[in-house]
């Protein structure tokens, strides 16, 4: 049996090496690569400011559930100045976008109006305000599709009105899709508007919508995604590169599921971080501590059938 292949190591991620191996733009993740949710990684900024002092297009592509429009004013506060990038596409952003307009291809024509909606609580419900969605809270056989923003709460809400939201735990949650997913045969499409099963926030981790559409689809659902992997984020945000080419675009991101597949799949270079969600897996000690565990990175390459270009332990 062939040994996969393994990612070339960098010690660090500096402008001069990317320049040097002729990258222009750079699909930058958020979480598990610039911060870990509240604080910014060490180095991190450096590295941004470098790439951008050296000419580098960077777009900012993150699974957050939330639009995009205020992705770089967060960043900005820890550092990150917002003139570094040329734009930022969120999976939130996405889903907004094809719930409002409704394109005829793919299933968004058919969903209908009202959704069983999985949002946040404790950080805020994201809006649906323009999208046309009624929010229909615990009458979820009242629904016509699944909408899944966060895994804190499940929300009632229409044009106009107030988010009432029911706290709900994944447990919860995953029963109720398992229920739909029996009684309705598959047919009730889910849109999962942040693929990520989880994200770090600061020392911990937590779940994420991606695992509510994991669950959906073992159930026999329906799963349409609005960030990483599915190539739809990944052309928004080469759209927003600006016709830079394919093998001159590289993608740095925590996810072997999400940002490496990903990016494989559109064609584009790869960088993993391993100090983010994949940190205590790979053995990947804290900024300035131990570094990676090259071997189990690659044990861990070979289970998910993924294999980045490059290997990083942080963004510094």
């Amino acid at each position: 049996m062939a040994t996969p292949p393994r990612p070339e190591r960098l010690t660090g991620v500096t402008a001069e090496c990317l320049v040097a191996r002729g990258f222009e733009g750079v699909l930058l993740d958020q979480f598990g690569v610039l911060h870990d949710g509240r604080t910014p990684y060490p180095g991190a900024v450096d590295a941004v400011r470098a790439m951008a002092e050296a000419g580098m297009r960077i777009v900012i592509v993150s699974n957050s559930s939330r639009r995009s429009a205020g992705a770089l004013a967060k960043i900005a506060k820890m550092g990150f100045r917002e003139d570094w990038f040329v734009g930022v596409v969120t999976s939130g952003e996405l889903t907004y976008r094809h719930l409002r307009e409704r394109p005829a291809e793919g299933p968004w024509r058919g969903l209908g109006d009202r959704a069983v909606w999985f949002t946040w609580g404790e950080r805020g419900a994201i809006s649906l305000e323009g999208t046309g969605v009624t929010a229909v809270g615990l009458d979820v056989d009242a629904a016509t599709f699944i909408l899944a923003h966060g895994t804190e709460a499940m929300g009632r809400w229409e044009e106009g009105g107030e988010s009432e939201l029911v706290d709900k735990d994944v447990g919860e949650m995953v029963e109720v899709l398992r229920r739909l997913g029996r009684e309705r045969g598959g047919a009730m499409p889910m849109v999962v508007a942040n693929p990520d099963f989880v994200t770090v926030d600061a020392t911990q981790l937590r779940p994420m919508p991606g695992m509510l559409g994991r669950e959906y689809a073992k159930a026999g659902g329906e799963v349409v995604l609005m960030g990483k992997p599915a190539p739809v984020i990944y052309e928004a945000a080469m759209e927003m590169l600006g016709g830079v080419d394919p093998s001159r675009v590289v993608a740095i991101g925590d996810s072997l599921e999400h940002d490496v597949a990903g990016a494989g799949a559109s064609g584009v270079a790869s960088l993993f971080v391993s100090g983010g969600i994949h940190a205590e897996e790979t053995a990947t000690g804290r900024p300035g501590e131990a570094r990676v565990d090259e071997d189990a990175v690659a044990r861990l390459c070979g289970e998910m059938g993924v294999t980045p270009t490059f290997l990083v332990d942080y963004l510094a």
